[in-house]
């Protein structure tokens, strides 16, 4: 199983140890892509803090973000399991996690970055401020530019078992899976139902869908599920506590949609 994750805008404040080693990230074969957004985005932020600012879309109270993305090369790096802090990974909470299942983690959670492409969990990388919307110098809209070094790796990455895809749309944007690949992935809706006199009113969740899919992977990673294809993955999120809804799509080469249904947000 592989789990496709977005990153999170929250990061740890600093990296610690030995500073980032290019050479030392999972998927090699985007190597070369990530050089150039990353020689790119530090001579952005160099030469130019106001337009770095306004490139990255960042408010005043974050022009901090523009020096630390400077000292890209040097910074200290910590994995990146550990980096990003927002709500999933809050969830996840990769740290707490048994021997086991932080093994299983290291093998299938893979992370989209704007800067880096995809990393697993494991690799170690600096803070930055680089989301996938950004349009960089030189290279355009970073969704764009990662589509073709994707299609590369990606299809390898995937292997020939399930792709488990939580990945925000900003972040999908860089890699669509097709034909195969595609009938063996699925993503994942998180829907609020309540009752409203006495009638289901369901309503997409943002903030909580990314707490459920954080503790949704905790559960599949703690649990050793292996699902090899979507309907398998159903039975497993079933059998772990979750209301799931899934219907195989109508037509081949195409992903599986899976609600995934709360009656409690938190």
């Amino acid at each position: 199983m592989l789990v496709l994750l977005p990153p999170s805008e929250g990061k740890a404040a600093s990296g610690r140890g030995a500073p980032l080693k290019p050479e030392s990230l999972s998927l090699p074969g985007l190597a070369e892509a990530r050089a150039a957004v990353l020689d790119g985005l530090v001579e952005l932020c160099v030469a130019d803090e106001e337009k770095a600012r306004v490139v990255l879309g960042l408010s005043e109270g974050l022009r901090g973000e523009i020096a630390k993305n400077a000292e890209l090369r040097t910074a200290g790096a910590r994995p990146a399991g550990e980096l990003y802090t927002g709500v999933l990974y809050d969830a996840l909470d990769l740290t707490s996690l048994d021997p086991a299942a932080r093994r299983r983690a290291a093998k299938s959670l893979l992370v989209f970055s704007g800067l880096w492409g995809a990393v697993r969990v494991g690799d170690r990388i600096p803070p930055y401020r680089c989301s996938m919307g950004v349009k960089l110098p030189g290279l355009g809209a970073l969704g764009a530019f990662w589509r073709a070094p994707m299609a590369e790796v990606m299809p390898e990455a995937a292997g020939d078992g399930l792709v488990l895809d939580l990945r925000s749309s900003a972040y999908a944007a860089a890699w669509k899976p097709k034909g195969e690949v595609a009938e063996r992935t699925a993503s994942v809706r998180v829907l609020h139902s309540q009752l409203v006199d006495g009638v289901e009113k369901r309503s997409v969740v943002s903030h909580f869908n990314k707490a459920t899919k954080g503790r949704m992977v905790r559960d599949l990673l703690r649990a050793g599920a292996r699902p090899k294809r979507p309907a398998e993955l159903v039975t497993a999120l079933r059998d772990l506590g979750y209301v799931v809804e899934a219907e195989a799509p109508a037509r081949s080469g195409r992903t599986w949609e899976l609600d995934v249904v709360v009656t409690e947000i938190h």
